[in-house]
């Protein structure tokens, strides 16, 4: 499940990831909200916090989420990762290669020095 955290303000999503991301998460929350950021403010940045009961993706969230940020790779300031398993660490730095914003990966415990980060 993907909530929007309060912490989101202008061009800033702050999002909490729990149990296993679906289809339906990324396509009615996820993407519209950062379609919408991009819209407004051309760049955006993004926190992910990936809960303690984070479990992965389903293999479809995993397509959306690769297609939007191949297609979006120049629209992002900074993204932020914090917490979850250590593959989704070494992935989000695979990944980091191919976006031209700054991406940072932080430790569960980290969240108040990701979402500074990410509002500097």
């Amino acid at each position: 499940m993907i909530e929007i955290m309060p912490e989101s303000e202008g061009k800033v999503l702050v999002i909490k990831a729990t149990e296993k991301l679906t289809v339906k998460d990324y396509e009615e929350v996820f993407i519209p909200a950062l379609d919408d950021l991009i819209r407004k403010y051309e760049k955006c940045r993004v926190l992910m916090y990936l809960a303690e009961d984070f479990h992965g993706w389903e293999l479809g969230a995993m397509w959306d989420d690769a297609k939007f940020g191949m297609k979006h790779s120049k629209d992002f300031d900074k993204i932020a990762l914090v917490g979850g398993p250590k593959w989704v660490a070494w992935g989000t730095k695979i990944a980091a290669h191919f976006i031209k914003g700054q991406v940072e990966v932080y430790e569960e415990d980290k969240l108040q020095e990701a979402l500074t980060w990410i509002k500097e």
